[in-house]
C-alpha cells in the first residue's frame, strides 16, 4: 500500500515537471568567447571560470578548453582559478557577430592550497553583502562536495562540518531538530537563501531537513556574530544558502535515488539563456520521501521517533539584462512537508498528522553607473504555515495547531570600489513581520528598520582591515548598533593571521513573548513571558495551581523580556608551507547577555508542569577549532577537524558559590548521597559536546570520472537533562555517550558525462541511541543521474 502511494505520488510529481519544463528549456547555442587555459609548461589543466556579471560559472575539463556561446554584447570580467595557481582575471569586451579568442597561462603559487572562491562582490547579481568577506571566520562548501557526499537534505551536510551539530529540542517534541554552532543553538544561527532570511521554527529550531540540495551551487558558513550583516537572528552565526544561476547554454538534468527506509529522492531540473544571451531561466523541482525510524523499540512499541515525510519542493529563477548596465531578477522557491507519525507507548497509540509550508520569492533591480557606483534594489516576502493535530487511536481528536507566519522585506544596497585597495558596501531598508496563531488570538505584528554599511581596506601588501557596522531599529525594544572589526595580517607568505571582533543583537520572538502551548501527551505548559505573569495569577487565584515557584515567578518582570547580547571574539591563524598542506587553528570566545531559556515556574494541579522564559545574566561559549588539510595527490584530499567547546551559564556558578537554593546540594540518585555542590561540579549547558572531531577523505579520478569519499565523525558525551533536581549538570545526570559515524560514496561518470551512478552509505556500523531520536540507522541507497546537454 504504502509502495503504492509513492509511486501514485512520484507519477504525479514527473507528469507536473514534464509540463512545465517545456516552457523553460529552449534555445540554441551560438559562438561567442573560446579560449585555453595552461601552465607555465604549456600543458593544459583543468580550471575553474567564471563569468561576471552574468555570474556564468564552468568547470573547464583537463583539455583546458572552453566555449562560451551567444553572450550579449559588452564589457565582462573573466575569472580563472586553479588550486595550486594564482587566480586570473581580465576583463573582455564582447563585440557584435564577432568570436574572441583568448589564451590563459597560470602561475603556480606554492601556497594556494585551497582554491579561491572568485565571486567580486560589487558584481554580484542580488546581493551586494559579501558572506566570505565577513570578519568572522567563513566556511565554504561548494557544490562538488555536496555531490560527492551524496547528501539529500541540508542538515545531512551540515553535520559533518567542524564545530556543527544536528540536535533535538527534546522538549518540543521529536519534530523540533535544528543545527547548532560553536555552542549556539538553532535559535541564534539565522538560515538564508541568497542572502534572504527563511522563517518556520518549531521550539526556536529551524529544521534544516525541509531544504533540498538541489540546485545549491555552495552553502556559506559564518561562525560567531553577524548581525552587523544580517541583523539580530544572526547573533551566533549565519548559514547561506546560494543558489544555482547563470545559464550559458540549454540543459537539464533527470535524478533518481532509492534505498534504505523506503526512502527516494527524484530531482527534474532545466537551465537556458534566452533572448540572445540577455536572459536566462531556470527551474527545478524534488520529491523525497522516507519512512521514518525508530531508535526507542524498547520503550516506543509501535511507531517511529523520526517522523516520516513527504516533501515537494519547486524552485525557479529568472535574470535579464536591460541593457549594459541594468538587469532585473527574480526567484522563487516552494516547499511542502506532509508527514503522519505514529507512536505508540504501552497500550496507548496515538498520530501526529503534520503538514507545514513555506514560500521565498524575491525580485531585484541591479544598476552599474560608469562612476563605478553599483546599485541593487529587492523585494522579499516569505511566508511559513503549519497546521498539526494530534489523533488518538479511538478517533478522539486530541491537541491542534495552526501557525503562520510572514516577512515583508524592503532594502537598497550599494556598492563602491573605484578607490585603489577600498572597497565599501552599505545599504537600508525596512521588515514587517506577522504571524497567526489559533492558542494566541490576535498578534501585533512587530516593524523594524536597519542601516548598515562596511568597509574592505587594503593597508599594505601584509596588513588588510574590515571593519563596518549595522544598526537596527524596533519598535518595541529600541535601536542597538552592532559593529564589526576584522584584521588579517600576512608576515611571511606561508602564514596568515586573522584577529576579529563583532557584537550581536536578538530581540525576542513571538513564541518566547506570547505563547501559550500545551503538550499533554509529555504533561507540560509553556507561557510566553508577556503574559506569564497574568495567566499565573489568574491560575492561582482559580486554585488551579499546587505549586507556584516564587524565587522564578518574581524573576518574571512586568516589562517582559529583555533583549539578548552578545560579544564574539575570534583569533585564527593558517600556516601553508606548501600547496600540499596546511594547518589552521582558530579560538573563540562567546559571551552573552540576557541570553533567554525555558524555566519551570509552577506546576498545575494535574501535575503537568509549566515553564516561562527568562533571561540569564550571563553565558559563556568558548573553545578552539583546529584543522589539517593534505593534498598527496592531484586528485586526493585529506582532512581532519576538531573543536573543543565549553558552554557555561555563569549564573549557575554565583549561585552555586552564594550557596542558593537548589544549586548548594549535589546528591547521587543511584546511592542517595548528598555532597556540598562546588563550582567545579558544574559540567555546562546541555546538548553540548566538549569534544567533536571529523575525518574526511575525498578523492576524484578525473581520467576515470571516479570519485569516492570517506568520513569519520566523532561527538564527544553530553549532557542530556538535570537528574538529581539541582537545577544545573553535574557528573551524576544524564549524559549521551560519545559516538563514531562512517559515512562513503562511490560515483562513476559515463557516456561522456552524461550518466553519473552512485552509491552512498552513511551510518556503516548502524549506531543508535534511544536519547538520540533523530539518528537514523544504517542508510544506503544507490542512484542514477541523467544529465542533458549539447556536447562541444
Amino acid at each position: 500500500m504504502i509502495k503504492n502511494n509513492i509511486e501514485a505520488k512520484m507519477l504525479r510529481f514527473y507528469m507536473f515537471m514534464f509540463c512545465l519544463f517545456p516552457s523553460v528549456v529552449y534555445g540554441q547555442v551560438k559562438g561567442g568567447l573560446i579560449g585555453s587555459v595552461s601552465n607555465e609548461e604549456g600543458q593544459t589543466i583543468a580550471a575553474t571560470l567564471t563569468l561576471n556579471p552574468d555570474n556564468h560559472l564552468i568547470a573547464i575539463e583537463s583539455d583546458g578548453s572552453f566555449k562560451i556561446n551567444d553572450l550579449y554584447t559588452g564589457t565582462y570580467t573573466l575569472a580563472i582559478t586553479r588550486i595550486g595557481y594564482k587566480s586570473y582575471t581580465q576583463s573582455i569586451d564582447i563585440k557584435e557577430n564577432e568570436t574572441t579568442h583568448i589564451r590563459i597561462i597560470l602561475i603556480k603559487d606554492e601556497h594556494a592550497l585551497n582554491e579561491v572562491a572568485v565571486t567580486d562582490k560589487h558584481i554580484q547579481e542580488d546581493n551586494l553583502i559579501s558572506t566570505i568577506n565577513s570578519a568572522m571566520p567563513v566556511t565554504v562548501i561548494t557544490r562538488r562536495q555536496i555531490e560527492l557526499m551524496g547528501s539529500r537534505r541540508l542538515d545531512e551536510i551540515l553535520k559533518e562540518q567542524t564545530g556543527i551539530a544536528i540536535v533535538n529540542n527534546i522538549a518540543r517534541g521529536n519534530r523540533s531538530v535544528g543545527v547548532q554552532l560553536q555552542g549556539f543553538s538553532s535559535e541564534y544561527v539565522m538560515i538564508l537563501i541568497d542572502g534572504q532570511p527563511m522563517v518556520g521554527r518549531n521550539g526556536g529550531s529551524f529544521d534544516l531537513s525541509r531544504i533540498s540540495v538541489m540546485n545549491i551551487e555552495r552553502v556559506e558558513i559564518i561562525k560567531g556574530a553577524a548581525s552587523c550583516l544580517f541583523g539580530s537572528e544572526a547573533m551566533g552565526g549565519a548559514i547561506n544558502i546560494v543558489t544555482r544561476h547563470g545559464a550559458l547554454q540549454t540543459q537539464g538534468a533527470a535524478s533518481l535515488r532509492y534505498g534504505s527506509l523506503n526512502m527516494l529522492d527524484a530531482t527534474l531540473e532545466g537551465e537556458t539563456p534566452f533572448a540572445s544571451n540577455r536572459g536566462e531561466a531556470s527551474l527545478s523541482a524534488n520529491f523525497y520521501h522516507s519512512d521514518g525510524f525508530n531508535v526507542n523499540s524498547r520503550y516506543q512499541t509501535r511507531g517511529t521517533t523520526v517522523p516520516p515525510s513527504d516533501n515537494y519542493t519547486l524552485q525557479g529563477r529568472v535574470r535579464y539584462r536591460l541593457s549594459k548596465n541594468t538587469s532585473i531578477g527574480a526567484s522563487g522557491r516552494y516547499g511542502l512537508r506532509e508527514s503522519v507519525m505514529t507512536r505508540g507507548y504501552g497500550s496507548d497509540t496515538y498520530k501526529d498528522d503534520m503538514n507545514e509550508g513555506d514560500i521565498n520569492a524575491s525580485t531585484y533591480l541591479n544598476t552599474s553607473y560608469q562612476n563605478g557606483l553599483q546599485s541593487l534594489s529587492r523585494f522579499y516576502f516569505t511566508h511559513y504555515t503549519w497546521h498539526s493535530k494530534i489523533i488518538w487511536d479511538t478517533g478522539a481528536l486530541g491537541e491542534q495547531s495552526n501557525f503562520s507566519q510572514s516577512i515583508f522585506r524592503l532594502e537598497q544596497q550599494f556598492a563602491y570600489n573605484r578607490i585603489t585597495d577600498l572597497s565599501l558596501t552599505s545599504g537600508f531598508g525596512g521588515t514587517l513581520e506577522t504571524m497567526e496563531d489559533q492558542l494566541l488570538g490576535d498578534v501585533p505584528s512587530m516593524k523594524n528598520g536597519f542601516v548598515y554599511g562596511q568597509a574592505e581596506w587594503r593597508l599594505t601588501n601584509h596588513l588588510q582591515i574590515l571593519g563596518g557596522g549595522r544598526y537596527d531599529y524596533h519598535a518595541y525594544y529600541g535601536g542597538r548598533f552592532n559593529p564589526n572589526l576584522g584584521i588579517t595580517y600576512t608576515p611571511a607568505h606561508f602564514v596568515t593571521l586573522k584577529a576579529a571582533f563583532g557584537t550581536g543583537f536578538k530581540t525576542p520572538d513571538f513564541r518566547q513573548r506570547f505563547q501559550i502551548f500545551t503538550n499533554p501527551l509529555v504533561g507540560y505548559t509553556v507561557l510566553g513571558a508577556d503574559i506569564a505573569r497574568t495567566q499565573l495569577t489568574a491560575m492561582q487565584e482559580a486554585g488551579q495551581l499546587s505549586e507556584l515557584r516564587n524565587y522564578t515567578f518574581n524573576k518574571l518582570q512586568q516589562d517582559g523580556l529583555q533583549a539578548e547580547q552578545s560579544n564574539t571574539f575570534n583569533l585564527t591563524a593558517t600556516i601553508a608551507p606548501s600547496s600540499t598542506w596546511q594547518v589552521e587553528l582558530s579560538g573563540f570566545y562567546h559571551h552573552i547577555k540576557n541570553q533567554i531559556n525555558s524555566f519551570q515556574v509552577a506546576t498545575a494541579g494535574d501535575g503537568q508542569m509549566i515553564y516561562s522564559y527568562l533571561n540569564l545574566p550571563k553565558v559563556n561559549n568558548k573553545g578552539f577549532e583546529a584543522s589539517f588539510s593534505y593534498r598527496p595527490l592531484p586528485d586526493l584530499d585529506l582532512s581532519i577537524g576538531y573543536q573543543y567547546l565549553v558552554s557555561k551559564d555563569l549564573s549557575v556558578k554565583d549561585s552555586i558559590l552564594t550557596g542558593n537554593w537548589p544549586y548548594y546540594t549535589l546528591r547521587n540518585p543511584t546511592t542517595g548521597e548528598t555532597f556540598r555542590s562546588e563550582t567545579s561540579d558544574y559540567w555546562g549547558l546541555e546538548n553540548r559536546s566538549r569534544h567533536m572531531a571529523n575525518l574526511r577523505v575525498f578523492y576524484n579520478y578525473q581520467p576515470w570520472d571516479l570519485g569516492l569519499t570517506f568520513r569519520l565523525n566523532y561527538r564527544g558525551k553530553y549532557p542530556f537533562e538535570d537528574a538529581n533536581g539541582n537545577y544545573y549538570i553535574d557528573r551524576f545526570d544524564i549524559f549521551v555517550n560519545g559516538f563514531l559515524l562512517f559515512n562513503a560514496s562511490i560515483e562513476k561518470k559515463i557516456f561522456k558525462k552524461h550518466l553519473t551512478l552512485q552509491v552512498t552509505a552513511e551510518n556503516i556500523a548502524n549506531y543508535t541511541d534511544y536519547l538520540m531520536p533523530g539518528q537514523l540507522g544504517r542508510v544506503v541507497l544507490a542512484g542514477v543521474t541523467y544529465r542533458f546537454f549539447k556536447e562541444g
